[in-house]
């Protein structure tokens, strides 16, 4: 009985140590970690890196001190581009869409996310409107082809107003409420990258 026991123990070291290795696949895994209140701690890979969400009750704050900050250099980098014209494709300070917008500023603290929207919108961890907070991405149905087509940054969060940071092709890299009923119309899902 005790082999058969050291065996399983050994086994279950060895798998828990290959299911570390990089993979460019998206997984997650929730636990539950007793020395916090229950909270759930979710880590997902992204590109090779892992980020970990903390997930309270009525969650509205971030997990760590660490993430806090990588958060804040992301909406800070993310604003300094504010004016910036539109250019389909771009990510530089010449003109850049929102996509690359969003993809450069999370670029800046070296997490790698698709360049395009729709595909941004499959990243992270989904978040419901009434939970979302600075740093997590909004996704929007712009036009008649019912897909994803913009992404905008949520950069602050007054009296229940969410402001997000995005690139339009009229006014190029700006700052909006969901409250603009355009947005409010045009909303999809919310998630959260960092």
């Amino acid at each position: 009985m005790m082999k058969v026991f050291t065996f399983g123990f050994f086994m279950l070291v060895f798998l828990s140590c290959s299911s570390s290795k990089s993979t460019t696949n998206k997984t997650s895994s929730v636990t539950n970690n007793p020395t916090s209140n229950n909270t759930k701690e979710i880590k997902t890979k992204i590109s090779d890196k892992n980020v970990n969400y903390n997930s309270l009750e009525g969650r509205k704050e971030i997990n760590s001190t660490s993430d806090k900050n990588k958060v804040d250099n992301v909406i800070d980098f993310a604003k300094t581009f504010e004016g910036t014209r539109y250019k389909f494709g771009g990510t530089t300070k010449s003109g850049m869409d929102c996509s690359g917008l969003v993809y450069t500023a999370f670029q800046k603290e070296d997490v790698v996310l698709p360049r395009i929207s729709r595909d941004m919108a499959t990243r992270g961890l989904p978040i419901s409107l009434s939970d979302v907070t600075q740093g997590d991405l909004v996704f929007f149905k712009t036009d008649k082809k019912n897909a994803i087509n913009h992404v905008g940054l949520v950069i602050d969060i007054k009296k229940g107003e969410i402001l997000f940071i995005h690139s339009t092709i009229a006014k190029g890299v700006i700052i909006s409420s969901m409250e603009e009923q355009y947005w409010k119309q045009a909303f999809v899902a919310v998630r959260r990258i960092i």
